[in-house]
């Protein structure tokens, strides 16, 4: 029989690794019906079973996120990134949760490296524009106290 082991010593048959597969279809087909929630559900089995893989990670982070689940969005987005920092729309969807987290100073770092490796993606930059803080007003030479 063929066998590989996973995390914690226990071994998985062929017959687990298709289903992983088969979870990962079921999980994007959930999402293309806008069932997020179930989804994360779906997708979390194939996480479990093969932990660390991006392909998985990614559409349970797009699962968590659409299904109002911010926190475990981010950190689902953050450990797609320990697998490929360079992956500008891991670092747009991880700005995107922690914005909607209220962590505006984290979002807008992400979404800078998000800017930074794909300098033509102008969702990225418009997203940028929108965490960036107001601009103060130029200074002038007459202020209040000069002016009587």
């Amino acid at each position: 029989m063929d066998e590989e082991r996973i995390e914690g010593g226990d071994t998985v048959g062929e017959e687990e690794r298709e289903s992983v597969y088969g979870l990962l279809q079921r999980g994007h087909a959930l999402i293309r019906r806008h069932h997020h929630a179930q989804a994360a559900i779906v997708l979390e089995r194939a996480a479990r079973a093969e932990p660390g893989k991006g392909s998985i990670l990614e559409p349970l982070g797009r699962a968590y996120h659409h299904s109002g689940q911010y926190e475990r969005a981010r950190a689902t987005f953050e450990a797609l990134l320990e697998i490929d920092p360079s992956a500008h729309w891991a670092h747009f969807a991880l700005a995107e949760s922690l914005r909607k987290l209220g962590r505006i100073p984290e979002a807008r770092t992400h979404l800078r490296l998000a800017v930074a490796l794909s300098p033509a993606s102008e969702l990225y930059r418009r997203a940028l524009a929108r965490v960036q803080p107001p601009e103060a007003p130029p200074a002038s030479g007459d202020s209040p106290s000069s002016a009587a």
